[in-house]
């Protein structure tokens, strides 16, 4: 029991602050990389206690730069942190730190978008989808160039039950620019509402639940930042493949401002067009002059169960692309 309590108030020994570390190794933010480092440990402990009890968890962090989310993690009675940075500028900052935390802290340069994170953790700690989420969260204060195209790879490893979510409904604590945060969680009707909106909603729980204020970070970005927490849910709100959804979901937001129906035409050869997408409508029950900020999940569950039976019957509809479409005829005309 002593070990036990022994090993849960494990404290980084001092070290240099991340201040001083920007300047031992010479570090500088990349601004082509939208890199943004957070000094304040006191910010990085609260982006941390809002990730939930990491007592005895498995952390994967993603983005971690100097290391100021590093160390808070490390202090939050983990038992095991995996930090995957592609720059490989940040690696020595982040040695110091593994030296510092035998055992518990490990690093691999290398990057989040190819990284097989389901390889790394202990099998024991796999849950069934149905049961509570594992001991595992994804903790990151990821660049914003990143950020979009890492999130919806995660969302379709959440429809696959797949990467990271190998191990069950692995929890994510994400920073964002907050107008993507704002994307993330926007409510039916909302003017922020997006495709970002209806691809996170459909398959987990999507709470913004920090906003940092721009001048915490070095350099100071232009915007402000958003924290956002995702927990899996144990049913997807749209029972479809994560392709299916998507390319429902673009069509219908290409044209945000027009009425729904003009997006959902798009997704049918010209021949049809008309005919399929007032089907498509009636048989989902969706009023065709609603605006897309307007479509509730549940109205794209119903369009996305009528377009899969529709793309059964008609094998050729789903690799319909109408942006080839246009390329073939502008082609043709030349």
């Amino acid at each position: 029991m002593a070990a036990t309590r022994t090993l849960n108030t494990f404290r980084l020994p001092p070290l240099p602050t991340i201040r001083e570390i920007i300047k031992l190794f010479k570090l500088k933010a990349v601004k082509q990389l939208s890199q943004n480092f957070l000094l304040d440990l006191r910010l990085t402990d609260k982006i941390v206690r809002k990730a939930g009890n990491l007592t005895d968890a498995y952390v994967y962090e993603v983005g971690p730069g100097p290391g100021g989310i590093t160390r808070s993690i490390l202090n939050a009675s983990v038992t095991e942190l995996l930090v995957v940075e592609k720059d490989s500028r940040f690696i020595p900052g982040l040695q110091m730190l593994s030296d510092a935390a035998p055992g518990k802290l490990r690093v691999v340069h290398g990057d989040v978008l190819t990284f097989k994170v389901e390889r790394v953790f202990p099998q024991s700690l796999k849950r069934r989808w149905e049961d509570d989420p594992p001991n595992v969260h994804i903790i990151g204060n990821l660049p914003f160039n990143v950020s979009t195209p890492l999130i919806i790879k995660w969302l379709e490893n959440v429809s696959l039950r797949n990467g990271p979510f190998a191990y069950g409904r692995t929890q994510m604590t994400l920073t964002f620019q907050k107008e993507v945060a704002e994307r993330l969680t926007a409510t039916t009707g909302s003017k922020q509402r997006s495709r970002l909106s209806i691809m996170a909603q459909y398959l987990c729980d999507v709470q913004h639940i920090l906003t940092i204020p721009g001048r915490a970070f070095i350099p100071k970005p232009e915007v402000d930042v958003g924290l956002v927490h995702f927990t899996p849910l144990t049913r997807p709100r749209i029972e479809q493949p994560f392709k299916l959804v998507e390319k429902v979901v673009q069509n219908v937001f290409q044209f945000r401002r027009k009425y729904c129906h003009r997006g959902l035409r798009m997704l049918f050869p010209e021949a049809q067009r008309l005919e399929s997408t007032g089907k498509l409508l009636q048989l989902a029950d969706v009023d065709p002059t609603l605006r897309p900020i307007q479509l509730s999940v549940s109205h794209f569950k119903s369009l996305c169960d009528v377009y899969r039976k529709m793309c059964d019957d008609d094998p050729h509809l789903f690799a319909y692309n109408f942006r080839e479409e246009l390329k073939q005829k502008s082609e043709n005309k030349r």
